[in-house]
C-alpha cells in the first residue's frame, strides 16, 4: 500500500476537501515549508510522545518545539516525553519514518494540537512520505481528528 493511500481514502470517504502536493525530498517540517513556499507556521508537524507509557501525537507549527513540561502539566501526566523513532516505527507501518500525518485517529492515537496552529485557516502536513503533503482547512482537520487543543509550544515564531 502506498503511504498516502490510507489518508486519501479517509479524506475522500469523509468528504473533506484537500490538495495533494508533491515536492523534492524534505526531512524536516521547515524544509517542507521551504519546498511548498509557505510560512513554517502553516506546516503542522507531528511529534510522537509517550504519556504514561501510551503513545500519542503532539501536532504543532513547524518552527515550534514541544514544551514537554507544559504539556505534561496540562495533561496531568505522571510521565511525558518525546518518543524515539525506534519506539514508534511500528505504529505507522504505511508511512516513512518521521513522515506520519497528524491523523492519530487512523493509528489509534490521541492527538494534541498546539493552540497557535488553530489560528491558520489552512494547514499543510506530511502525508506519509517525505515527498507528499496534504493541504486542507484546519476546520476540516479538527472535525475529522477531534484533537484536544492545548498551549504547549516554545518558539512559535513565523
Amino acid at each position: 500500500m502506498f503511504p498516502i493511500t490510507r489518508l486519501k481514502d479517509y479524506l475522500e470517504q469523509e468528504k473533506a476537501p484537500y490538495q495533494h502536493q508533491t515536492h523534492r525530498t524534505a526531512y524536516t517540517s521547515q524544509e517542507v515549508a521551504a519546498e511548498e513556499h509557505i510560512p513554517g507556521k502553516m506546516v503542522a508537524k507531528s511529534v510522537v510522545i509517550r504519556i504514561d507509557n501510551t503513545f500519542a501525537l503532539a501536532v504543532l507549527p513547524a518552527p515550534a518545539r514541544v514544551d514537554v513540561s507544559a504539556l505534561k502539566a496540562s495533561l496531568r501526566a505522571r510521565e511525558l516525553r518525546l518518543a524515539t523513532e525506534f519506539e514508534f516505527t511500528g505504529l505507522f507501518t504505511d508511512c516513512e519514518v518521521g513522515a506520519m500525518p497528524p491523523f492519530g485517529n487512523l493509528y489509534g492515537l490521541s492527538v494534541y494540537v498546539e493552540q497557535s496552529l488553530t489560528e491558520d485557516e489552512e494547514i499543510v502536513f506530511n502525508a506519509g512520505t517525505h515527498q507528499d503533503t496534504i493541504r486542507m482547512k484546519y476546520a476540516d482537520f479538527a472535525r475529522l481528528v477531534r484533537p484536544q487543543v492545548i498551549g504547549f509550544a516554545r518558539g512559535h515564531a513565523a
